[in-house]
C-alpha cells in the first residue's frame, strides 16, 4: 500500500532519512509529506518510529476531480469496505489549494456522502450508527488532484507522552527532535542545551542516543480498528524494545534561567525514561560555560515574536555570541525567528536552514566546530 508521512516545511529530507533507516526506501517527496511503498506492518513501525514526522495515513486514492460529480464518483470505487466495518466512526475533514472545487465543506460532504453510498452496497444498511473506531479521512485537493487519505496517527506524532507541563513558547518534540539529527551530535558527544526549557530537546536527544522508539509509550488510531492492521502493534512493540540501546558516553546537560522550569524538565525525562542520563541545573547562561573541551550546544532561545520581549532576547543573543568566541572547538545550533541573529552573535552561520516553529518562521543557525581527537585505545 501507499502511506504518507506528513511533516512541518523544510524537514522532509529528515523524515525521508527517518523512513530509509527502517527500510522503506521507495519514496517521492513532496512539500510537507514523504509518500512512500510499505506492507501493513510499516504502520505500526512508522508511527512508533517516526520522530520529526506529524502523522503517518494510508493513501486511498489520487484522482483528477474538477467537478462533485468525479469527486463522488472516484470516491465511492475506493475499497472502503476494507477498512471501514459497519459501526466505524468517519469523520472527513479537508483542504483545498488552488482547485476549482474550492469550497472545503462542500467537498467534505461529497466524500462522506460517497463513502456511505460505498458501505451501504456492502452492509446493506439505510444509516451507519458511527459508535465505532474513528477512522479519520480527509480530501486534500491541491490543483485539482484530489487526495483521499485515512489517518493511522491519531493525536499528533509529537504527543510522545512524556511532557505533562507546556510552556508559555513550547517547541514541539519532533521539531526538537529533528534540531538533533540535523546537528552533528552522537550518543558519545557532549551536548549542551543552555535554553532547556522543559527539557524538551535533552530528552529528545537522549531518545535518541538510546534508540528508543519516541512513539512506544503511548497509543495510535489503527490500534483500535478490528481490520488486520491491529494484528502488528505487538510484533512492533517487542521490535522496538529489543532495539533499545544502553546510554552513550557523552554527557547531556540542560540549564535554565528558570528556577521553577527546572523541576518539571527532570520531571519529563522521568516520563521518557531517560531521567538517568540527562543533568538538569538552574543556570543563567551569562553565567554559563561549557563543561567539556568538545561538544554540541542546540537551543531554541527566546526571541521577540515567541517571548514578547526582543530587547532581552538579543541581549541573550549576544552572550551566545561571546561563547562562541571563547569555545571554538565546540558546534553551536540555534533555532530563532531573529533576522539579526548573526550580527548580533558576531559569528556568520556554517550553514543555515528555514524550519517552523509552529507557525513562525525561522532559521537554524548551524555553527560547526572541529571534530573531536580521536581517543587512543
Amino acid at each position: 500500500m501507499q502511506l504518507i508521512a506528513t511533516c512541518p516545511f523544510g524537514l522532509e529530507a529528515v523524515v525521508g532519512r527517518e523512513l530509509a533507516v527502517l527500510g522503506y526506501t521507495d519514496q517521492k517527496t513532496e512539500d510537507g509529506r514523504i509518500l512512500f511503498e510499505a506492507d501493513e506492518l510499516a504502520i505500526a513501525r512508522t508511527n512508533l518510529w517516526l520522530r520529526s514526522a506529524d502523522r503517518v495515513s494510508i493513501c486511498l486514492g489520487r484522482f483528477s476531480a474538477t467537478d462533485f460529480g468525479e469527486l463522488f464518483d472516484q470516491t465511492r470505487e475506493l475499497p472502503w469496505a476494507e477498512w471501514l466495518p459497519q459501526d466505524a466512526t468517519f469523520p472527513v475533514r479537508g483542504k483545498s489549494v488552488r482547485s476549482q472545487l474550492h469550497s472545503v465543506p462542500d467537498c467534505q460532504a461529497i466524500v462522506k456522502k460517497a463513502i456511505v453510498s460505498a458501505l451501504q452496497d456492502r452492509y446493506h444498511l439505510d444509516r451507519f450508527p458511527e459508535t465505532g473506531p474513528e477512522f479519520a479521512i480527509e480530501v486534500s485537493l491541491l490543483k485539482d488532484i484530489a487526495t483521499i487519505t485515512l489517518d493511522t496517527t491519531g493525536v499528533g506524532l509529537h504527543k510522545r507522552g512524556y511532557r505533562t507541563w507546556v510552556g508559555a513558547a513550547p517547541l514541539k518534540e519532533t521539531l526538537a527532535a529533528a534540531l538533533v539529527q540535523l546537528s552533528y551530535w552522537n550518543r558519545d558527544r557532549h551536548l549542551w542545551d543552555p535554553c532547556c526549557g522543559s527539557g524538551t530537546i535533552p530528552i529528545e536527544a537522549a531518545m535518541i542516543g538510546r534508540n528508543m522508539a519516541p512513539g512506544l509509550k503511548r497509543k495510535f488510531a489503527a490500534e483500535h480498528w478490528s481490520t488486520t492492521v491491529a494484528k502488528h502493534w505487538k510484533e512492533a512493540r517487542d521490535e522496538a524494545k529489543d532495539l533499545m540501546k544502553p546510554p552513550g558516553s557523552g554527557e547531556i546537560l540542560g540549564s535554565d534561567i528558570d528556577a521553577e522550569i527546572i523541576p518539571k524538565a527532570r520531571r519529563h525525562a522521568e516520563q521518557a525514561g531517560v531521567a538517568d542520563e540527562i543533568v538538569f541545573e538552574h543556570r543563567a547562561i551569562e553565567a554559563s560555560k561549557p563543561r567539556h573541551p568538545y561538544g554540541v550546544m542546540i537551543t531554541n532561545p527566546p526571541y521577540g515574536e515567541r517571548m514578547g520581549d526582543e530587547s532581552a532576547a538579543e541581549q541573550l543573543y549576544r552572550r551566545i555570541g561571546e561563547m562562541f568566541a571563547a569555545n571554538e572547538t565546540w558546534s553551536w545550533y540555534v533555532l530563532t525567528a531573529h533576522s539579526g541573529f548573526e550580527h548580533l552573535v558576531s559569528h556568520r552561520a556554517t550553514r543555515r536552514r528555514k524550519l517552523y516553529n509552529g507557525r513562525i518562521e525561522c532559521t537554524y543557525y548551524q555553527y560547526a566546530g572541529p571534530r573531536p581527537p580521536k581517543v587512543e585505545s
